[in-house]
């Protein structure tokens, strides 16, 4: 706990925070300017399904570039003010140093899918949807969307932390920026195999096309589970490979 501590007051500076504002208003505006834009032609589609699916498709974009830009910045620290053998020297273990890194990764992004159910429960009301607020398909969504992003902070956290130049780092956040965004057109078993994809793969909402009519369709719990085991799994399998090969690396 004192070393997530420490690791907070040391981004007092750096304004990650308003910065995750900032990429996420950008997000949110885009996204509901869509869905507007989306109910004004088809006003059946009214309605808290449309909003989310709508959201959850623009996460597959910008969220695993904003969680690359936050590893990154809390990462770089150690790189540049080269700190490592100083904290090495005062007895402070690097796999202690790797989860409270992570931790304060996974905070400011757990804010972040807060704040955007927030702003999905703001806009739905604002905009006079019928149906109360669906609790049960909120929480989902950021079940769904917390786990794919901690996921993708442990792959990003050892990239960041192996490599000195963070520039590395944050292509890879582009590149599956760019893979979440085409990931609903890439083959099922390519999908899999991406993490990036899950933005939309684990979204409480899918979308169907029926006579040229763009339905959205309420996906069973029960055929999710599986996934969010294996990809479970596979968070905890990046971290602490993550974890041991940088606390083996040579400073």
């Amino acid at each position: 706990m004192k070393a997530v501590r420490l690791e907070l007051y040391k981004l007092r500076h750096k304004h990650l925070f308003f910065m995750v504002i900032l990429i996420l208003l950008v997000e949110i505006g885009w996204a509901f300017m869509a869905t507007s834009m989306s109910i004004s032609r088809n006003p059946d589609n009214a309605g808290w399904e449309s909003l989310i699916a709508m959201l959850s498709a623009m996460n597959g974009l910008f969220l695993p570039i904003l969680t690359a830009i936050c590893v990154s910045r809390i990462c770089d620290m150690e790189h540049k003010g080269n700190t490592w053998k100083l904290l090495l020297t005062v007895s402070v273990r690097r796999s202690s140093l790797y989860a409270a890194k992570y931790a304060v990764a996974s905070i400011v992004m757990l804010v972040a899918c807060l704040l955007q159910v927030i702003a999905i429960t703001t806009f739905g009301i604002m905009n006079g949807f019928e149906q109360p607020v669906t609790l049960f398909l909120l929480a989902r969504f950021i079940i769904g969307t917390a786990l794919t992003t901690m996921i993708i902070i442990a792959l990003q956290q050892w990239v960041s932390m192996a490599v000195k130049n963070q520039a590395f780092a944050l292509s890879i956040g582009m590149i599956g920026g760019f893979i979440g965004m085409a990931a609903d057109l890439l083959p099922t078993g390519v999908r899999r195999i991406l993490v990036w994809s899950y933005y939309t793969g684990l979204s409480p909402i899918t979308q169907s096309y029926t006579s040229e009519k763009m339905q959205f369709i309420v996906r069973d719990m029960s055929s999710l589970l599986p996934m969010m085991m294996v990809l479970i799994g596979a968070g905890i399998g990046i971290y602490l490979v993550g974890s041991i090969h940088v606390s083996r690396q040579e400073v």
